[in-house]
C-alpha cells in the first residue's frame, strides 16, 4: 500500500526528542491546488534525517484516505495516522478508521480552509507541525461527531444544513477557488461563495428536537451548524466556547433577519463576536433531530452531502486520540 521506511531512531536530532513509533502518513498531493505533494517532498527528507519508521500513502481519487484508513486499522490494533491535506482529507480520513479509540491522528495542515488546525490552535508551518507530531507531549481524546441516516458520516470539526452547507457544495466545485489557492487566498473563496448564496438562497422553517426532548422552532432559518469546534467555512468562529473533549455538539442556528443583518453578524462571526445578537441562537446538547420545511443541502467537515429534509446528529461514544500542540 506504501513505501516503507525501516530505519531506527535517532534519541533527539536537531532539539526534537523523538518517541518510538511507527507513523502512517496519509498524503494528499492534490490539496491546496498541488501544494500537498510539494509540502511532502519538503517534509520527506525531514524524516529520514530523523531517521523516523514511517510508511506513505499517497490518495489517488476521491474517498481514497478512508480507504487507506480503514485498511490500517482493521486488525483492531493501536496506529498512528498522519494526514496531509484539507479538512476534507481529515474527514475521509476518520470515516475509515475502525476501533478509533485505538488510533491517533497527527495532521499537517495544507488546505484552503484549515478550520481543524485553528480549532486545535495546530501550526500552519509544515516543519513545526511535523515537530508536534514527532514530539508528541500532548494528546487530546477528542469527541467524533456523526449524522445518522441511511449512510451516517462522521466529523470532527462540523456538519450542517442549509447556507453553509450550500456554501461548502459550491466552493467544492469553485473554479474561484482553484485560482485563489494558487495565490495562498484560498480562504477568499469562502466568503465570495457566501455572499453569492446569501443573495441567492431562500429561508425556511427549522425545528430542532434535542436529546432532552425539548423541540424549538425556527422560522426563516439561513443555517444550523452543529459544532465540535469552534470554527467553520475557512475561519468563521461560530461557537466561541465549543470543546472537542466535552461530549456535546454547540449547535448555532441563524434565524428570522434580513439579509444586511446576516451579512454583518457573518463579519461579525470572523472574531466570534456575533453570539448574543438576536436571531442568533447557540444550542449545547450530545444529540438532536433536525427537520426542515423542504430538503437542504449537508455538510460534514466541509464535505458535501444529498439533500434531506430530516437528519440527526450526536456524538459517538468512541473518541480519537489527536495529538495537538
Amino acid at each position: 500500500m506504501g513505501n516503507i521506511w525501516t530505519l531506527y531512531f535517532a534519541p533527539e536530532i536537531r532539539g526534537i526528542k523523538t518517541v518510538d513509533t511507527e507513523y502512517d502518513f496519509i498524503v494528499n498531493p492534490k490539496a491546496s491546488s498541488g501544494m500537498g505533494e510539494m509540502i511532502w517532498k519538503m517534509l520527506e527528507p525531514e524524516l529520514k534525517k530523523r531517521r523516523v519508521v514511517y510508511r506513505v500513502h499517497m490518495t489517488r481519487k476521491r474517498g481514497h484516505a478512508a480507504e487507506i484508513a480503514k485498511a490500517l486499522t482493521l486488525d483492531g490494533s493501536e496506529h498512528t495516522i498522519v494526514v496531509l491535506g484539507g479538512d476534507g482529507t481529515v474527514n475521509e480520513t476518520v470515516n475509515g478508521i475502525c476501533f478509533p479509540e485505538k488510533a491517533t491522528l497527527g495532521y499537517i495542515p495544507t488546505g484552503s480552509g484549515n478550520d481543524f488546525a485553528r480549532g486545535l490552535g495546530l501550526p500552519k508551518e509544515p516543519l513545526e507541525a511535523l515537530g508536534i507530531i514527532l514530539r508528541r507531549e500532548k494528546t487530546i481524546h477528542m469527541d467524533i461527531g456523526v449524522l445518522l441516516g441511511k449512510k451516517s458520516r462522521r466529523f470532527l470539526v462540523s456538519a450542517g444544513m442549509g447556507f453553509d452547507a450550500a456554501v461548502c457544495h459550491e466552493v467544492c466545485v469553485s473554479h474561484l477557488k482553484v485560482l485563489l489557492n494558487k495565490i495562498g487566498l484560498g480562504k477568499l473563496s469562502y466568503a465570495a461563495v457566501a455572499l453569492d448564496r446569501l443573495i441567492k438562497g431562500r429561508p425556511v422553517r427549522l425545528a430542532l428536537t434535542l436529546t432532552d426532548g425539548e423541540t424549538k422552532v425556527f422560522e426563516k432559518t439561513y443555517f444550523a451548524a452543529f459544532m465540535n469546534l469552534p470554527y467553520e467555512g475557512g475561519g468563521f468562529k461560530f461557537t466561541p466556547k465549543a470543546s472537542p473533549e466535552d461530549g456535546l455538539l454547540d449547535v448555532v442556528v441563524v434565524h428570522g433577519l434580513s439579509l444586511p443583518k446576516v451579512i454583518f453578524l457573518l463579519l461579525l462571526a470572523s472574531g466570534g463576536k456575533h453570539v448574543g445578537f438576536k436571531g442568533v441562537s447557540v444550542l449545547r446538547c450530545t444529540g438532536l433531530k433536525a427537520e426542515a420545511e423542504t430538503a437542504l443541502p449537508l455538510h460534514t467537515d466541509g464535505e458535501p452531502g444529498f439533500l434531506r429534509k430530516e437528519i440527526m446528529a450526536s456524538v459517538l461514544g468512541e473518541k480519537l486520540n489527536v495529538i495537538v500542540g
